[in-house]
C-alpha cells in the first residue's frame, strides 16, 4: 500500500510561512488526539480504539506531508504479534501505528514529554525504567499478558535511536514476551527518504538532537517518504530470544541494503505493495 501526495516529485525546503502553518496544524492535531483518548477511548472497544489510532496517525502523516510506503506482508492480524524495528525517529511510533496500531515498549522518559508523552501513554504504551534492571521483568510480564490477550506489541531492540545510516546490535531482553506467548515476530525495517529518494536526516532524533529540532526540521521538508519493509513473520515458540534478536537484526539489515540498492542513482525503484 502506498499513500501518495500530490507534490510527490518536488524537493527542497518549504517557505517559512508554510512551515509555521504546518507546525501549528500538527500541534492542533496533537490536541485532537488527546481529546479522542479522553472522550472516545473510554466508550470504545479494543477494535474501535485501534481504528481511531490508525486514522489519527494517518492524518498526522498527511499533515506533515509524509508518504508511507509498505513493502512485504506487514499484516499482524489476529493478535499475539510482536513488531520489531530499527529506531530512527520519534515519528517511528506514529508511522507504525498508521499501518497497524500496537502497544509500544518505550523508555519512561517519553511519558514526561509534553503532548506526545500524554498521547503515547493514552495508547497503552508500556514504559520501562532502563536504569532499573529488574524493571525489564515487570514490563515483559505485562507485554506477555497483552500478547496473550490479542494485542500487538512493538519494540525497538537497539535501545536507542540512530541517524538512519546504520543498524545497531539488537538486544534480546525485550523479545522474551513473544517467546512466552508463543506468538509471531515480524521484523520491520524503517527508512526515511526525501523527495528525490535520498536518505533523509530530517526526522532523525539521535545524539544531541532535541525533539523540537527534529520536529521543526520535519515541518520544513517539502516532502518526506518513509519505507516500512516487513520481512516474513517468524514463529517464536520455544525459540531463544537472543537467536530471535540476531535473526531480526539480520533481516532488517538485509531489507535496508536491498532497498538502498534498488533506489540508488541509475536504478529503478521497485513498486511498493
Amino acid at each position: 500500500m502506498t499513500l501518495r501526495r500530490p507534490d510527490a516529485g518536488r524537493t527542497g525546503p518549504v517557505a517559512a510561512p508554510v512551515r509555521v502553518v504546518r507546525a501549528v496544524r500538527v500541534m492542533a492535531h496533537f490536541a485532537t488526539g488527546l481529546a479522542t483518548q479522553r472522550f472516545l477511548f473510554p466508550r470504545a472497544d479494543a477494535s474501535r480504539r485501534r481504528e481511531l489510532t490508525r486514522s489519527w496517525c494517518r492524518r498526522l502523516l498527511e499533515l506533515m506531508n509524509i508518504e508511507a510506503r509498505v513493502h512485504g506482508d506487514f499484516d499482524p492480524a489476529g493478535g499475539n504479534v510482536m513488531i520489531v524495528a530499527n529506531h530512527v525517529s520519534w515519528l517511528d511510533i506514529f508511522v507504525i501505528n498508521a499501518q497497524h496500531p500496537a502497544r509500544f515498549v518505550a523508555k519512561s522518559e517519553l511519558a514526561r514529554w509534553p503532548l506526545i508523552g500524554r498521547l503515547i501513554r493514552g495508547s497503552g504504551t508500556l514504559f520501562i525504567e532502563r536504569a532499573r534492571r529488574r524493571d525489564t521483568r515487570r514490563v515483559n510480564g505485562d507485554a506477555t499478558h497483552a500478547l496473550r490477550a490479542g494485542d500487538a506489541i512493538a519494540v525497538f531492540p537497539e535501545g536507542t535511536t540512530t541517524d538512519g545510516r546504520e543498524v545497531l546490535r539488537f538486544h534480546g531482553s525485550l523479545l522474551q514476551p513473544i517467546v512466552d506467548a508463543e506468538g509471531r515476530l515480524i521484523p520491520v525495517a524503517i527508512r526515511y527518504h526525501d523527495g528525490d529518494g535520498s536518505l533523509s536526516f530530517a526526522p532523525e532524533y539521535a545524539g544531541d538532537t532535541s525533539f523540537a529540532t527534529s520536529f521543526w526540521r520535519v515541518c520544513g521538508e517539502r516532502r518526506l517518504a518513509v519505507d516500512l519493509i516487513a520481512s516474513p513473520a517468524v514463529p517464536a515458540a520455544a525459540r531463544d530470544r537472543r537467536e530471535l534478536a540476531r535473526g531480526a537484526e539480520d533481516a532488517i539489515r538485509t531489507a535496508l541494503a536491498r532497498r538502498d540498492a534498488a533506489t540508488a542513482p541509475g536504478t529503478r525503484a521497485g513498486r511498493a505493495t
